[in-house]
């Protein structure tokens, strides 16, 4: 039978052979087009290459950059492939090494050498057109075998080197531009940018203190008079990465935080570049040169500094892959684990990724073919599934910033009624180019930048054969409303969480920077199957719009060498093409060439538009002195605040953990910042301060200590404590302290909406009975001036009514000093003012009308207010980070205020019994007290922790188990099909023996009867005889 069956595939072949050799080229041409590229579904030719094929030198003027990748067909497709190559030209090839043998084709041995190059690149796999010469790529690997320096010098570039080249070469740009810029080590700049200075470095260093201090995670006194710290962790401090922080000495946090974001920079590029590998099924080391854009695109140069934000943007082409594993192979978990880790790690950025993810899985269930309903079904609700479950991962820090979050400013929103552009697309396109300065403002331009190639293989994608019509659709409609949600104000308001961004616009866009670099990369790895002409088009189409741009686009961001750069480029980029095209240099060297271009062009994108710095010796100078006097009062046996009167932040208490009042957050307390306002401190939608603030808030608020950059005249309201350097620490006299009990009508009969806080200050004397604290200064305004002079010598504030102006200089004889956005309505402190001198206050504008009023700040009414507010004082036992015990006693039922902002997670036990708090003022925790002496206790547990904490805990114990249970069932289904490969193998193998028995019986049975004739022959003229005989007679 095996004779039978070889017979038949030869007479099959041969007739095949027979056919013209234009329908065999046609057939192989339908298969390959009907694959879908992009998708993961390539042609059985793009089979994927060893290194050593990667690097051999091309013979025809068509072959790409690397061979052509994709996933290995199916046996049955393999099987026809086979039929369709054995060509002519291809056994002209193949039959050499056979005829030189001196065997025949059908019945070779298997040959080692050959067996393993087969095991690569299987013979079913090549392409009529893509066929190599045996012959050379087994003398390949025996030079390889036989000197492999020798060789890996001819062929240097390893698959592995893409990824390698897409961390190291970001990585070695930031460390260049830093040393460029001074920034240490070297040099005394600093990276601290906006945010970073004045909110990132403050709690780091907060976060670095409670974890080498072993203090608590949940609550803060260090930050704006107490803080929910969880929540603030979600927002600024998730990143693992952080945790590292516990070995970083105080003195280098800054250079923490620097290096770290040079870190997730390079971690972008090789998480882009893995993806593309990934997706692709290739080795290609152009994966390197998209991986370096992606890391240093213009969205990286505008916002690099966010470092909260990076774990997101490095983590995001995981979640990409995660989910076509989703969909294409039922894989899960990295889908799953990925986008719970970005949430984990930034729930803000996330928010954009989980819209995303929603459009993309569309996107992806579109260009899946062939799926059966049961298959759409089961990826719908996997989706839903897996994407709860990854939120149910970061629960434990989401559910408390949700609650947190309730009580901020963010809380609220208003849906825009009206739809309105920002800007028209061709501005948009236009920021493609390179050396454009970055929008980080108010202005809606999104930063974009990603390379100035992309205008050409953008336009080689559209024209690409070998991508699929409907992949060109969706992509492409992908990056149209991109667009739109970059120019549009509903988009723009839904993508950020439903609110506009308070500057640092389009933080979505990377987003859109990962789908522009993928569909080029889809364009470069076809450019085998672009002719040049087309190439030569894109290039001059790219040309015009540069040269359109220039005459069009009226941005200020736009330089005149922003184009001159842009077409530089494009012309190094047209001439790479060509060298590749007409193979005029080693491919070894032109990738090597390419890679160059792409981290100079990167590089001096990145150094013109990124990288700003501060003075590190300013930020860092004073803390050896703060340091010193703060180990003055420490320990301390009551409770107490400090406040840093010239400060660098109003987080000052964080970066130097001290407990404080001031808050500049995003977490801010929205009541506490009105409370603020009321008052006459510095009060906007994400911080307040103690700036404004009179002798009489800081006692309410419990500031005891005050930290100043300069000996304070003689004053009776301040003790001198200490000095360190140039700074010096004064204790307040008349300080109240955390907790006082006062009468229940004080709340309802407090008026704290009069307008001017000066009123409100001393409205509340009035419902105590003390004496007015601020006593109003009579003055004459001319137009944009006032004047006035003290009859009284003392400390002066001044009230400016009029909200249009926003700064103001007081002049005080030799002395002027200039006070900006006054138009928040804070008190202007303008200080000690000798009786007789007369000060002038003026509009920075002229022309405005200034309106203000002068208060003289009365030291007796502080101190009546004090002895009153104090007569059933709190007297702390014990505090810490998130627990406070105080003993408090009352001659009558009242309201125990403390000064502690109001926050559902505290729980108030009085005497051991739990009792509800009350919230005061509209911004301060109470409870009510009934005579008697009473022990009262503060406990903190975030709202929202514990059963975060629960969802979390069962979200890794599901996929734990899937996991588990996956890799018992692939163990069971692998163990299953090696038992059926073995009792296959049995079974062959039984059949062999059978066969060589049955052959060596039929031997056997032959030589037998070969016996028996030659005996027969011996007797048969005997036997004749005697028949013969008998029958005569």
């Amino acid at each position: 039978m095996e004779h039978d069956e070889v017979r038949r595939i030869s007479e099959e072949l041969e007739e095949l052979l027979n056919q013209p050799r234009a329908s065999v080229e046609e057939e192989t041409e339908d298969k390959k087009e009907a694959a879908a590229p992009g998708t993961g579904v390539e042609t059985a030719g793009t089979k994927e290459q060893p290194a050593m094929m990667e690097n051999m030198p091309e013979e025809t003027p068509e072959e790409p950059f690397l061979p052509e990748d994709g996933e290995e067909a199916p046996e049955s497709e393999l099987q026809e492939m086979t039929e369709s190559v054995e060509t002519p030209e291809y056994q002209e090839k193949t039959s050499k090494p056979a005829e030189a043998s001196g065997k025949i084709p059908d019945e070779e041995e298997s040959n080692p050498e050959s067996d393993k190059y087969d095991t690569a690149i299987p013979q079913a796999a090549i392409l009529p057109e893509e066929i190599y010469d045996l012959e050379e790529v087994e003398r390949e690997e025996k030079s390889r075998e036989k000197s492999p320096r020798r060789w890996h010098r001819k062929n240097y570039i390893r698959p592995v080197d893409g990824l390698i080249m897409a961390f190291v070469v970001p990585v070695i740009i930031m460390i260049i531009i830093f040393a460029q810029r001074g920034i240490f080590p070297f040099g005394e700049e600093s990276f601290l940018r906006t945010d970073m200075y004045h909110q990132y470095a403050p709690f780091f260093s907060e976060f670095q203190y409670k974890l080498t201090h072993g203090k608590s995670l949940l609550y803060s006194w260090d930050i704006g008079m107490g803080v929910n710290f969880s929540a603030l962790y979600a927002y600024y401090l998730a990143s693992p990465l952080n945790w590292l922080l516990i070995l970083c000495p105080k003195n280098l946090i800054i250079e923490f935080m620097t290096y770290s974001i040079v870190l997730k920079i390079g971690l972008c590029g090789l998480t882009f570049a893995y993806y593309l590998r990934k997706h692709c099924n290739t080795t290609d080391f152009g994966v390197a040169f998209f991986g370096i854009f992606y890391a240093l695109s213009g969205y990286m140069a505008a916002y690099s500094w966010n470092i909260m934000w990076l774990d997101c943007i490095l983590l995001f082409p995981l979640i990409m892959l995660g989910l076509e594993m989703l969909v294409k192979e039922r894989k899960c978990l990295l889908y799953c684990t990925a986008l719970g880790m970005s949430i984990l790690s930034n729930y803000y950025i996330s928010i954009m990724i989980c819209i995303f993810m929603v459009l993309y899985f569309v996107v992806l269930l579109i260009l899946e073919k062939k799926k059966s309903i049961v298959d759409y079904a089961w990826n719908i609700v996997h989706f839903g599934i897996y994407s709860l479950v990854a939120g149910g991962l970061a629960a434990v820090v989401l559910l408390p910033e949700v609650y947190a979050l309730q009580a901020t400013a963010s809380s609220n929103f208003n849906f825009p009624k009206t739809v309105t552009s920002y800007f028209s697309i061709f501005d948009m396109i236009a920021r493609h180019m390179g050396n454009v300065e970055v929008e980080i403002g108010l202005d809606h331009w999104p930063n974009i930048y990603c390379g100035v190639a992309v205008f050409i293989f953008l336009a080689l994608y559209l024209v690409c054969k070998k991508i699929s019509v409907r992949e060109k659709i969706m992509y492409c409609g992908m990056l149209l409303f991109f667009f739109a949600s970059f120019s549009l104000n509903v988009l723009n308001f839904i993508w950020h969480g439903f609110h506009y961004p308070n500057s640092l616009p389009c933080r979505q866009s990377f987003i859109y920077v990962f789908l522009v670099l993928f569909m080029c990369y889809q364009a470069y790895r076809n450019l085998k199957d672009i002719s040049w002409k087309t190439i030569v088009i894109a290039f001059f189409s790219s040309i015009v719009f540069v040269i359109l741009a220039e005459k069009l686009v009226e941005q200020e961001h736009f330089k005149y060498y922003v184009y001159y750069v842009a077409i530089l480029f494009l012309a190094i980029y047209a001439g790479l093409l060509y060298l590749y095209k007409y193979k005029k240099v080693n491919f070894n060297v032109l990738m090597m060439m390419v890679l160059a271009v792409v981290a100079v062009e990167s590089a001096v994108n990145t150094t013109i538009t990124s990288v700003t710095t501060t003075s590190r010796t300013n930020y860092m100078d004073d803390n050896e002195d703060v340091a010193n006097l703060m180990e003055l009062i420490r320990p301390a046996d009551t409770f107490y605040r400090v406040e840093k009167v010239t400060r660098k932040t109003k987080n000052d208490g964080a970066w130097m953990n001290f407990p404080s009042v001031s808050l500049f957050s995003s977490t801010a307390n929205a009541s506490l910042t009105s409370f603020f306002k009321m008052m006459g401190c510095e009060g906007n939608t994400n911080a307040y301060s103690i700036t404004g603030s009179t002798p009489l808030v800081d006692s309410l608020f419990s500031v005891k200590y005050g930290l100043y950059s300069g000996q304070y005249s003689d004053d009776e309201l301040l003790t001198f404590k200490g000095q360190s350097g140039d700074t010096y620490l004064y204790e307040r006299n008349y300080t109240l302290p955390l907790g006082f009990v006062v009468d229940e009508q004080m709340e309802n009969n407090w008026q704290m909406d009069l307008g001017n806080p000066a009123e409100v200050q001393n409205d509340l004397c009035n419902v105590i009975g003390a004496e007015q604290v601020l006593v109003e200064a009579a003055g004459e305004t001319n137009g944009d001036t006032f004047r006035f002079t003290p009859e009284t010598s003392g400390d002066y504030y001044a009230y400016v009514i009029n909200r249009k102006i926003d700064e103001i200089t007081v002049t005080k004889g030799e002395d002027s000093k200039t006070f900006k956005n006054v138009d928040r309505g804070f008190l202007v402190e303008m200080g000690y003012c000798p009786a007789g001198q007369e000060v002038v206050i003026k509009s920075a504008k002229e022309g405005q009308d200034l309106t203000v009023r002068a208060y003289l700040f009365n030291n007796q009414g502080l101190r009546s207010a004090y002895e009153i507010l104090n007569r059933y004082p709190m007297t702390v036992t014990g505090w810490a980070d998130d627990k406070i015990e105080g003993v408090v006693t009352v001659e009558k039922p009242g309201l125990l205020f403390t000064s502690i902002p109001y926050d559902h997670g505290w729980t108030i036990m009085v005497d051991g019994s739990k009792r509800m708090p009350r919230k005061m003022f509209g911004a301060f925790m109470g409870v009510s007290l009934s005579e008697g002496t009473h022990t009262v206790v503060l406990e903190y547990e975030p709202e929202g922790l514990r059963t975060g904490f629960y969802i979390t805990a069962g979200c890794v114990i599901f996929l734990i188990i899937v996991s588990i249970t996956h890799y018992l069932l692939e163990r069971m289904k692998r163990e299953e099909e090696e038992y059926e490969a073995g009792l296959r193998r049995e079974e062959e193998e039984a059949r062999k023996r059978a066969d060589e028995e049955d052959e060596a019986e039929e031997e056997a049975g032959n030589d037998g009867n070969e016996e028996y004739f030659f005996d027969d022959e011996d007797e048969d003229p005997v036997e004749e005889d005697t028949i013969e005989q008998d029958i005569s007679e």
